[in-house]
């Protein structure tokens, strides 16, 4: 932790900036190792560019942030007091100055104006650039933890297959995989679970709901765990108890276009190359206008963060990284079919951390 707010107070020194501000709970977390869902309730880390770093938080969270912000000061308070008033008597004993403050760009309006009550006459800028920046490689320790959840995502898949069952419903084997996973130990999933059966997995981010599964269902699994405050994110698409030719068709693609994708994976390569290399299978199999998104996304503290794996995105793959690739085919009302891994950019090439089976599965009935 000691090294990231050295990274940046060496950042705040290089743009002459006096102070950065986060408050989202992404960052916060990453930059204190304090996970909290706040609410309506300030908690913010302020890093100062000649000052301790601070952490705000309600008094009755105080005990937990003690034993994990062990690099700078903690202010707390109840619900009964303004922490902005705190945080001004706080820069006032201290002898902060503070004539450029870089921010959030979801710091809200309200809170933007408590910064200008304590201080009007500084200027602000926005800290999402270099903070994207910062997350986008990850340390060795942060990447074992990716693993892991990665390993509980592979889990999770696991238990929906063994869940299904003629006429079962896709909230009951939703249910089934969720309650699995927090047996295991997981607190809090990554995103809402998806699993669609048949023509509803024909909508990339379908909403599952009572549809029971029937014999030659697609079945569609996306899921993921939040582990140690790290995100896994993965796809898997299954077929109930027979599968056509063409829906055989459609899987084969996909998993020629995610193999092409995959296989490209190394530090240096330009973003862009994926989403084409996965693209161009798709098309070239007449399947192109079904394809509507991007070949996948940055992954780690959020379960989507920098990079955006567009066909547009000229920055080059590094090492550290860590992204999904997910192409996928959608024919509205019939069928989809997505597959989709986390994936590591190592020094020469790539580590799939998520390792369920990506052969064309046939469940049977039971």
């Amino acid at each position: 932790m000691f090294e990231r707010l050295q990274q940046v107070k060496h950042q705040l020194e290089n743009e002459n900036v006096d102070a950065l501000m986060v408050q989202t709970r992404a960052n916060v977390f990453y930059l204190s190792q304090f996970d909290t869902n706040p609410h309506e309730r300030l908690v913010s880390v302020i890093v100062f560019k000649n000052h301790h770093p601070l952490l705000i938080c309600p008094n009755m969270e105080v005990n937990q942030v003690k034993s994990l912000f062990t690099e700078g000061d903690i202010i707390g308070y109840d619900d009964t007091e303004n922490p902005w008033e705190k945080l001004a008597h706080y820069i006032k004993k201290s002898k902060i100055r503070l004539h450029t403050i870089a921010i959030e760009s979801s710091l809200s309006w309200e809170r933007l104006k408590c910064w200008q009550s304590i201080v009007p006459e500084a200027e602000f800028c926005e800290a999402d650039t270099y903070l994207n920046q910062l997350r986008i490689l990850k340390s060795p320790y942060e990447q074992q933890l990716l693993r892991e959840a990665a390993t509980f995502a592979d889990k999770g898949v696991k238990a929906g297959i063994a869940a299904l069952t003629e006429g079962i419903t896709e909230m009951e084997v939703l249910a089934s995989i969720e309650y699995s996973l927090k047996k295991e130990g997981v607190r809090e999933m990554s995103f809402s679970t998806m699993v669609l059966f048949g023509e509803k997995a024909g909508d990339p981010h379908g909403i599952p709901g009572n549809r029971s599964l029937q014999k030659g269902d697609a079945v569609l699994f996306d899921l993921g765990v939040v582990w140690k405050g790290y995100c896994s994110d993965i796809t898997r698409t299954v077929f109930f108890d027979h599968v056509t030719a063409d829906n055989k068709a459609i899987y084969q693609t996909v998993q020629e276009a995610q193999l092409e994708a995959l296989t490209k994976c190394k530090p240096g390569l330009p973003i862009a190359e994926l989403d084409h290399s996965a693209r161009d299978i798709i098309q070239k199999a007449h399947f192109g206008e079904y394809f509507p998104h991007r070949i996948g996304h940055g992954l780690g503290i959020d379960v989507h963060e920098f990079p955006s794996l567009t066909s547009t995105n000229k920055q080059t793959l590094e090492k550290g990284m860590t992204i999904t690739i997910e192409p996928g085919i959608y024919i509205p009302n019939r069928v989809g079919v997505r597959i989709e891994d986390d994936v590591l950019i190592t020094e020469g090439g790539y580590e799939v951390l998520t390792q369920f089976t990506k052969e064309l599965t046939v469940v049977t009935s039971t």
